[in-house]
């Protein structure tokens, strides 16, 4: 296996059990902006991460959403791109549908990519060019042929705010589910057709996923029908995602905007 992938999964497996350890226990919120909060278990878990991966590889670059960003990583070759702590709502709501994120880049593109839910223990696992595997077995995007009968993974923010109620006659079912990142494994192990998201999200959200969709066989783009190019000095994509299985991402991606 690669040495890559073996370090990310251990390091994704230890902030899981540190994150673990605040889980419906009492911790400290704070709130980063409208609906955005963050916890200690963020940060115990970024820390651990950023100690653990750095010293296993020092001449990588870091990006992660909860360390104050450096310019530093945009001369690197390679960078690990991490979200200790996706789906952070759901969290702290006591849902399970929330994962330790960690990726790494070279040159732009996603290279591995680790999913772990500390709460299920479903680890997401894949490497460029070794295909994508859940808790070891391969995993492969899947498709119905009619769009009508497509289960489309969304945020339950986006739900909520109606966003999504032009669609609901449209796919087979739109179903709601916390975390970007875990909605990304998903989909990558054809337990859903299509992740959409019809509002921008940050590279840390989805970098892991994406290596894990396109071992897969699937492909993520922006709405703007563009595939992402990482470690950028912008993070944020706009202005908004699809992914999974290509014919079904073409299909979607064309309702999306029409």
């Amino acid at each position: 296996m690669n040495s890559n992938l073996n370090i990310a999964i251990h390091a994704a497996k230890e902030a899981g059990s540190l994150i673990l350890n605040y889980y419906k226990a009492d911790y400290e919120i704070k709130d980063k902006g409208y609906h955005n909060p963050v916890t200690t278990a963020d940060f115990a878990a970024d820390s651990y991460l950023k100690k653990t991966l750095m010293e296993a590889r020092p001449e990588y670059g870091w990006l992660s959403e909860e360390t104050v960003d450096s310019p530093d990583r945009l001369n690197k070759e390679r960078v690990w791109v991490v979200d200790p702590l996706d789906g952070t709502k759901e969290f702290v709501e006591g849902v399970p549908n929330f994962v330790v994120s960690v990726a790494l880049v070279e040159n732009g593109k996603p290279i591995v990519g680790v999913l772990f839910n500390p709460v299920t223990k479903e680890t997401f696992t894949a490497s460029d060019g070794d295909g994508a595997f859940l808790d070891g077995k391969p995993i492969q995007c899947i498709t119905k042929e009619n769009v009508n009968e497509m289960v489309i993974l969304n945020s339950r923010s986006e739900t909520r705010r109606g966003l999504w109620e032009p669609f609901d006659k449209t796919f087979g079912e739109l179903k709601a589910i916390g975390s970007v990142a875990y909605k990304l494994g998903l989909t990558a192990a054809g337990l859903a057709d299509i992740f959409a998201s019809l509002r921008p999200k940050n590279e840390w959200d989805i970098c892991a996923g994406n290596c894990i969709i396109n071992e897969a066989g699937g492909k993520l783009i922006d709405l703007n029908g563009k595939q992402r190019i990482y470690n950028q000095e912008n993070t944020l994509i706009t202005p908004g995602l699809i992914a999974g299985e290509i014919d079904a991402v073409n299909k979607t991606h064309n309702i999306l905007t029409a």
